[in-house]
């Protein structure tokens, strides 16, 4: 093996992250469940390939052939001669001219394989980057190709073709348990500022450091170790380094080494060998530092179509560095056809490995796109929702009182006359009198969740709100067949890609990174949305530009840009202090932007409040009047001009007559005639903005402002109504700070908008009384609660869907949720006021990851068809999807639905655990629920009146082996659905079959429960000899359609 032939095999496994063995997660593990056939075909397959390519155009290599020379002229020089003595027609002396015409005109084997080796390398080595590719077009050395169809503006980012998959759920808290039960962490610390002043360059990377204690945060330490409770944390900072040429890796490892070794307890469990392989030793903590820095360094993209990306650039590399033309204008046939081979070779050899590259890069985007499954399912209801009879299980749960204690302090209620003390337990009597308790469902065992919603009709219509747990791009997804064209308002805060902002980017690709992120979220959900609704986002100077620029990349219309300024300018730094943001406004449809006139509200409310007082409208009524609207600081310039009250007690104010342009048409000019005097007023310089019919209407009506006489040009009155609105301006101001609005609730967040700038914001996008807001972004649930109060003081009945995937979402925004339903106001953590409180029902999900589907791929054994007779184009081509098929999405173990159980990460802990089967298909098949039974469980009796042969009667036991539950809903498409789920056994399908005919039989006594459109089951059943000749309904297999929707894109 040459140099040439080592250095591309070297780089082909760190390609195929065959480097990173002792990393046990993700497509590592894959890949190294087949490392040894992998590396095998690297380093002697492969090199025959190009031998057997080579061979016919090369001769043998350029020392054997001198050798054979040398021989020659020994053998001919020992007769006493010299070759060129020799006559030509010898046998020696032609052997001799022969090799000599080789050795001129042929190509050294060994050359042409550097050659070809060189060639890959280079091409090869130009797009891969830290575990992804970069769609590089490369035209010729710095120069690159960006695909231009002509438009006029052309956006386009490093990472367009590739999905940003990278997440910040391991990225800050790594945690493992030896198993001596010591807890250790591996905490990054947050840069508020870069580190020893380095400024990040197009050239700098960002490294794991350990943290570097100093005087600004003494309370932070390096390593911590607690004996007491046997917990290890570890201090890491991100950042650029300011020695560049230093290993980190290995320095972090020395220094953590000589920590441990200080201290006995943790020198055994930490610094023993795990490796098997004694040339590659590997410490415990060593293999979680390598995966804890892994996790967070590589793999940020998956591409769409590396194999067309890498194989469209192959030619153009071959066409543009390797092929020649000049090469090819000889008159050397032999010569020619070498320099063809090697140009073959590095296509052939060049397309094999973009086909095994393409194999692993497109399984993992299958999986990236896979419908995720939810894991689990539970609901926030209040007790007003609730049906009595399951109060005495509730007063019962030790733990739903705690949080109640805890979230509510309602053990400060003392109780009196006419209220009811709390006890603990309390008594029914203290639920029916504090209904907005928030009854949470993972308090409760699974029956008692079942049962409660099994209790409540039209639960998806009397949804509140959704809230799901995981990746936001794969929520999206999971939602577009129940929400298509239904969301009226998306509503989202990003991370604004500042260094604190904690948005997870790749080394050299800061802004292509974000922008990436936000194409591929913003594009998926633009499905979502109905055809008036309003997208919003929210952003900063440093990517407002390119943001703007993506929404213009999408059929959406552009509302326009909105300022908010924030009235606290960030001083201190370089250049202008900043004191504002951005959000902007697209839509469907080319809608006028227009916002809730609040105080309209209050003045209509003081205007009757008058009325009752006076009786009339009097001087003492006008001038209280003028003198509330003057002094009250809430009212702008605009809603002070609504001063004047009618006759029937309507506010108005004056507003012109004039036409906005010139009207040429004579009509628009004729003037209105006094009511007085009878003589004509002046027509404005323009003439009149309305018709004289027009005109003549509002005049009888009373509209038509006159003066004392006819030298006054006439106004019309423009009234103020409780459903007044006004169009939203391009600035608003609003310096109040969000996390105040947490610290009453005393929770606590790092950032947040406040609620009284969200509903500025969220009521120019609530056009319906019953909207339905998204947001994907969802944080600390500012757009949860604002929804909440809106629904509250307007009396709306809007809905939203939060999505969030950091930890968070249990400690700060299902608890303000279940806070701000409960009162309206708060202070120190405690409710102000408990009869604030509004019903709710909100259900919160958490999805499978990208990494749990990764984690749960196991590759079969290859058959030997497939490994003898198929060879190199199985493991290039088929391995994964035909090795991981079963892993995918076991549709064998649907014969026990309720209970698949999948490898699931929590608190970086992979365990394995029951999923949501049903609650998944609900939404893969866009399902709207009306109605869901909890699992009753049969056994079965001979029939009594038998239909058939085998025919069954059911008897309810909890014991039983025969478990059923059902779901009626609506599909997307207007179609009435019904789902049974059942337990089957696969040892006597017919005896389950027999069980399931029993059971819809005995299901369908009520006639109205027979108008089905659909039906779906799982596992193979005889269900359609049931049906009526006057029933159309059909039956589906639950296996076929959850498969089918699981991989559609």
């Amino acid at each position: 093996m040459n140099e040439y032939q080592k250095r591309f095999v070297a780089l082909l496994k760190t390609i195929f992250e065959l480097d990173k063995s002792d990393l046990d997660f993700g497509i590592y593990r894959i890949i190294n469940i087949r490392q040894r056939e992998i590396v095998d075909y690297f380093e002697n397959r492969l090199p025959k390939k190009i031998q057997e390519i080579l061979a016919p155009f090369a001769n043998e290599k350029t020392d054997e052939i001198k050798q054979k020379l040398a021989k020659i002229e020994s053998d001919v020089e020992s007769m006493g001669m010299t070759i060129d003595a020799l006559q030509d027609n010898t046998p020696k002396k032609q052997e001799y001219i022969a090799l000599q015409k080789q050795l001129s005109q042929g190509s050294d084997m060994s050359a042409l394989e550097s050659d070809v080796y060189s060639a890959l390398y280079s091409f090869f080595n130009r797009y891969y980057d830290e575990g992804d590719f970069i769609s590089k077009r490369r035209y010729k050395e710095g120069v690159y190709a960006i695909p231009y169809e002509g438009e006029e503006v052309k956006l386009y980012w490093a990472n367009q073709d590739q999905y940003y998959i990278k997440t910040a759920e391991n990225f800050k808290d790594y945690s493992f348990v030896t198993k001596e039960g010591i807890n250790v962490h591996f905490r990054l610390v947050d840069a508020t500022i870069e580190q020893n002043n380095n400024k990040e360059t197009d050239d700098s990377k960002r490294v794991f450091m350990l943290y570097t204690e100093n005087d600004e945060r003494p309370e932070l330490k390096t390593f911590e170790w607690n004996a007491e409770s046997k917990e290890l944390i570890i201090r890491f900072i991100f950042d650029i380094p300011a020695d560049k040429k230093k290993s980190y890796v290995d320095d972090n490892y020395a220094k953590i080494r000589e920590y441990i070794i200080g201290v006995p307890e943790l020198m055994m469990p930490l610094m023993y060998q795990i490796s098997t392989d004694p040339k590659k030793p590997i410490t415990l903590i060593q293999k979680h530092l390598n995966g804890y820095v892994a996790k967070n360094t590589f793999d940020y993209f998956i591409h769409k179509d590396l194999g067309g990306f890498l194989t469209r650039e192959l030619d153009f590399f071959i066409k543009n560095e390797v092929m020649h033309l000049d090469d090819l204008d000889t008159d050397d046939e032999v010569r020619a056809e070498s320099y063809l081979a090697k140009v073959r070779a590095v296509k052939r050899i060049g397309k094999e490995i973009i086909t095994f590259l393409a194999q692993i890069e497109n399984f993992q985007r299958k999986l990236w796109l896979k419908k995720k499954f939810v894991v689990e399912t539970n609901w926030c209801i209040t007790l007003d929702h609730i049906d009595k009879s399951f109060y005495p299980e509730i007063i019962t749960n030790k733990t739903q009182i705690q949080e109640w204690i805890d979230m509510y302090a309602i053990d400060e209620i003392k109780g009196d006359l006419n209220t009811t003390a709390f006890t603990n337990p309390p008594s029914i009597e203290f639920l029916k009198e504090n209904q907005f308790l928030i009854v949470d469902t993972k308090n409760f065992p699974t029956i008692f969740r079942d049962r409660l919603i099994a209790s409540i009709d039209n639960i998806d219509e009397n949804t509140n709100g959704l809230m799901i747990n995981g990746d936001n791009i794969q929520a999206i997804s999971l939602l577009q067949k129940k929400y298509n064209g239904k969301i009226d308002c998306i509503h989202i805060d990003p991370p604004y890609n500042t260094d604190t902002s904690g948005f997870l980017y790749k080394n050299n690709f800061k802004h292509s990174s974000w922008i990436s992120m936000m194409d591929n979220r913003i594009n998926s959900s633009i499905p979502l949305m109905a055809v008036d609704s309003t997208f919003i986002c929210h952003i900063d100077e440093n990517e407002y530009e390119n943001l703007w620029n993506l929404f213009n990349n999408t059929p959406l219309y552009n509302l326009g840009t909105c300022i908010w300024d924030k009235r606290n300018p960030m001083t201190g730094g370089s250049g202008i202090a900043i004191q504002h943001e951005y959000f902007t406004f697209f839509s469907r449809d080319n809608i006028t932007i227009s916002i809730n006139g609040d105080n309209a509200q209050s003045m209509l409310a003081k205007v009757e409040e008058l009325r009752l007082k006076y009786g009339s409208i009097t001087d003492e009524l006008k001038a209280e009047f003028n003198n509330w609207i003057n002094s009250n600081p809430e009212l702008s310039g605009g809603d002070k001009a609504y001063r004047n009250i009618s006759d029937d007690w309507r506010l108005y104010q004056s507003v012109s007559l004039r036409a906005p342009e010139y009207r040429t048409d004579p009509k628009f000019h004729i003037p209105l005639i006094h009511p007085q005097t009878g003589r004509p007023c002046p027509v404005p310089p323009n003439g009149f903005s309305r018709t004289p019919e027009t005109l003549k209407e509002m005049q009888d009506r009373g509209d038509i402002i006159f003066g004392a006489d006819e030298s006054t040009q006439p106004r019309y009155k423009m009234y103020l109504s409780h459903g007044t609105k006004k169009q939203l301006t391009s600035i608003i101001s609003d310096a109040v700070k969000g996390t105040s609005d947490l610290k009453k609730m005393n929770l606590t967040f790092p950032y947040c908008h406040s609620l009284s700038f969200y509903d500025s914001i969220l009521s120019s996008a609530l056009s319906h009384d019953r909207s339905i807001v998204l947001d994907y972004f969802g944080g600390s649930g500012t757009t949860a609660h604002t929804i909440i109060n809106d629904n509250r003081s307007r009396q709306h009945s809007h809905r939203y869907i939060m999505i969030e995937m950091g930890k968070h979402f249990d400690n700060i925004m299902i608890k303000r949720v279940k806070k701000a339903v409960y009162a309206s106001d708060w202070k120190d953590g405690k409710p102000l006021n408990t009869s604030t409180g509004i019903p709710q029902i909100m259900k919160y999900m958490r999805l499978e990851s990208y990494e749990d589907a990764l984690s749960n791929i196991t590759l079969e054994e290859k058959d030997s068809f497939f490994g003898s007779n198929l060879g190199d184009e199985y493991l290039i081509g088929y391995m994964l999807d035909m090795e991981a098929k079963g892993s995918l999405l076991n549709l064998d173990a649907f014969i026990a639905p309720f209970e698949y159980n999948m490898k699931i990460t929590e608190k970086n802990e992979c365990k394995e655990r029951q999923v949501d089967v049903v609650e998944t298909f609900n939404y893969l098949i866009g399902l709207s629920v009306h109605c869901q039974s909890a699992i009753s469980y049969f056994s079965t009796k001979e029939a009594k009146d038998p239909s058939y042969e085998g025919a069954v009667d059911l008897l309810k036991d909890q014991n039983g082996v025969y478990g059923f539950r059902q779901i009626e809903g609506t599909l997307p498409d207007g179609r009435r659905a019904l789902v049974i789920w059942r337990n089957i056994n696969n040892d006597n399908i017919l005896a389950s079959n027999a069980a399931l005919d029993a059971y819809f039989l005995k299901y369908r006594i009520n006639p109205a429960d027979r108008e089905f459109d659909v039906i779906y089951i799982n596992g193979d059943n005889n269900l359609e000899n049931l049906r009526l000749d006057d029933e159309q309904w059909k039956v589906v297999r639950t296996e076929t359609e959850f498969n089918k929707r699981m991989w559609e894109e």
